[in-house]
């Protein structure tokens, strides 16, 4: 049964009846740059807020291996997803370290790990699997209802991972095309079929859907990084690794995707896998926790260059370059041409390094 999905004018509505919110900052709860979640050498796991630096601004403990949490813009809250294929969210008080809400998938759902807050912050959106039918979903959550379900609308495709809010409450959404089942864990089941895309949705729906070549069918897209107009694609290829696969891609609304490709020696040595992507100062960064590597292109696709570092992962910005963390506890700072290591920790950090504000 399709769900009825409330209108924006319905919901604005809502807003303008509902009791105003505390109006904590991300200041009470010290101000992080970024959000992480970790795995302490305690075997215990936690998310952590890190300043600029790499220093621990706080840390709160978690129930399981998160996979990826999202920043409120303004209010000290972040929602850690359980790895998929999750069917709970836990929305966090930053400051007091407290759960304030436990988000629960609707029956016959699951969680793919990520979400974006649009509308100011005040409704949050997160990826989901449509088990029956394979079909991807977009929830929409009011959090100035206590985060109730307010409605959904389809994904434009299978298997949606990261989702990105942009200027206009438009979503970007990573539809990496692989369809799973919760009876099946994380097991693969339409690798010959995959359709992967970028779709750029709305409250309403999708807006628009961008596909690659068919013989790149493979290549699932599956994280997201924007600035200004370009929004770019890391992706995870499946099956033989050809010689050529790219493992990044930019794109501009109204526009044909730009692939991206390092010299041949460095593509394969990233052996098809993207962990993280993101922009900074007109520079776009892909890593590999597989290779031990780090991609620097220029907007229009052009390789700038490779940083070395083990089982690296995490990337985000910084100021105008860019930060990574990494499976062995570091946290990096790439200028120029070299890693500078900001922190050491005795933790294992996972997929992501999330910014806040």
């Amino acid at each position: 049964m399709a769900t009825e999905m409330t209108t924006r004018r319905g919901f604005l509505a809502s807003l303008l009846a509902s009791a105003a919110l505390p109006r904590l900052s991300w200041a009470d709860a010290g101000s992080p740059a970024y959000l992480a979640a970790a795995r302490e050498a305690e075997g215990r796991y936690a998310l952590f807020g890190l300043t600029a630096e790499g220093a621990d601004v706080f840390r709160i403990p978690l129930p399981g291996r998160g996979h990826a949490a999202t920043a409120h813009p303004s209010a000290p809250e972040a929602v850690a997803f359980a790895r998929r294929p999750g069917t709970f969210a836990l929305v966090i008080d930053c400051v007091t370290g407290q759960v304030a809400h436990r988000l629960d998938s609707p029956e016959g759902r699951h969680f793919y790990g990520h979400g974006a807050f649009i509308a100011g912050g005040d409704i949050l959106c997160t990826t989901e699997n449509h088990i029956d039918s394979g079909e991807g979903r977009i929830g929409f959550w009011s959090r100035r209802e206590g985060y109730r379900r307010i409605g959904e609308i389809p994904s434009g495709g299978v298997g949606p991972h990261e989702i990105l809010a942009l200027p206009g409450d438009v979503l970007a959404v990573a539809n990496g095309g692989i369809r799973t089942h919760p009876d099946h864990g994380r097991e693969k089941l339409n690798i010959p079929e995959m359709r992967p895309n970028l779709a750029y949705a709305g409250l309403e729906g999708v807006l628009d859907l961008v596909e690659l070549d068919p013989a790149l069918h493979l290549a699932s897209i599956r994280h997201l990084a924007a600035d200004g107009e370009t929004v770019a694609f890391a992706m995870q290829w499946q099956g033989d690794l050809p010689d050529s696969a790219p493992l990044l891609g930019l794109h501009r609304r109204e526009a044909a995707p730009v692939l991206c490709a390092a010299p041949l020696a460095e593509q394969l040595a990233m052996d098809g896998y993207a962990g993280s992507v993101a922009l900074a100062g007109g520079t776009v960064g892909i890593t590999s926790p597989r290779g031990g590597r780090v991609h620097l292109f220029g907007l229009d696709g052009a390789f700038q260059g490779v940083l070395r570092r083990p089982d690296v992962c995490g990337l985000a910005a910084r100021g105008a370059g860019l930060m990574a963390t990494d499976g062995l506890g570091g946290v990096l700072a790439l200028v120029g041409e070299g890693v500078q290591p900001l922190a050491v920790a005795g933790r294992q950090w996972d997929n992501h390094l999330v910014p806040v504000g």
